[in-house]
């Protein structure tokens, strides 16, 4: 409980500059979405909320009025879906005037073998988790770029972009993916004044290990061995071990003011990185690189810093 009142002063004191913003949070029916949602209301955002079904979206409405939050604004969104995409930014800036805030944050959680995936798994499980934040960013960034203010693009990943597993290669894939993406265009919206953060959330008490059980018709030749509902319910147990979302979700609020371009919600993966860290130095080769070689190194990471400090960087900077 401590930590989760931490992360409440944290938010509150860095506020400044983010209420009457409008954030758009995608998946924010249940779970880290909702979290996420409820996390920015306490900082005096206003909200538009994506959602896939009726039953979320009661559900919210009723726990926002209950908390005396104002009311958000309610889209349903596939993310999966462009045309959808743009009818949602387009609502949200008619309704609030302006879009400051991406989060994208809705994705699915299937597991399997990989070397049995069929192209069904692979485009369901990417087209979801990797392109719903692709077309997330062309919808949204023409208005977020059109904004004033404090703004910021968030993408929620996973602990996966950074932990392979031998039951998530291509959940790991999509989460490696949206890492790479976010890093990456961190330098490309800090001329904008646009702030751009991954956050990779680990376990979570939410019921992401359901997806396999809503699989979409279209994507219904999967490779992997037919899902049995009592094991994937097992494995579920799992998650009532994780952290709150709406710790998660203060967590994410507090990385974005301070404008952190990595946020990870938990403490518990030291152990995890320092391997990481030491077999990457290990696999380097134990020899001299050219003169040649190391002076573009240097000018690509001059560029990088350049970016960083808010310098647009074109290709002539890297020779």
């Amino acid at each position: 409980m401590q930590a989760q009142d931490n992360a409440v002063g944290q938010a509150g004191g860095q506020a400044d500059g983010w209420a009457g913003q409008v954030a758009l949070i995608t998946g924010a029916g249940t779970g880290i979405g909702l979290g996420v949602a409820r996390a920015f209301s306490d900082a005096g955002l206003a909200l538009a909320l994506t959602y896939r079904n009726e039953a979320q979206r009661a559900a919210v409405a009723a726990q926002f009025a209950a908390e005396g939050r104002p009311a958000p604004l309610f889209l349903p969104l596939d993310v999966t879906d462009r045309a959808r995409w743009a009818d949602v930014v387009a609502q949200t800036v008619a309704h609030f005037g302006a879009l400051h805030v991406l989060v994208n944050n809705a994705g699915v959680s299937v597991f399997g073998n990989t070397d049995e995936a069929s192209h069904a798994d692979y485009d369901w499980i990417m087209g979801v988790n990797f392109g719903g934040v692709a077309n997330g960013l062309v919808a949204a960034l023409p208005a977020i770029k059109a904004a004033s203010g404090k703004r910021s693009v968030v993408n929620v990943a996973s602990m996966a972009a950074f932990l392979p597993g031998p039951q998530a290669g291509i959940y790991t894939a999509s989460k490696f993916a949206v890492r790479g993406l976010t890093e990456s265009l961190r330098y490309n919206l800090a001329p904008h004044g646009i702030g751009c953060a991954l956050c990779c959330p680990a376990l979570t008490r939410t019921n992401a290990w359901d997806s396999a059980l809503k699989r979409p018709d279209a994507f219904g030749q999967s490779g992997f061995a037919p899902v049995s509902e009592a094991e994937l319910r097992q494995f579920g147990t799992a998650f009532d071990a994780g952290m709150d979302p709406y710790e998660v979700g203060q967590k994410v609020f507090a990385g974005m003011a301070r404008g952190d371009g990595l946020i990870l919600t938990h403490p518990e993966f030291a152990d995890d990185f320092r391997e990481i860290y030491e077999a990457s130095l290990a696999a380097l080769p134990d020899e001299v690189a050219p003169p040649a070689r190391l002076e573009i190194e240097r000018l690509r990471r001059a560029a990088m810093a350049q970016a960083k400090a808010g310098i647009a960087v074109g290709l002539a900077d890297l020779t």
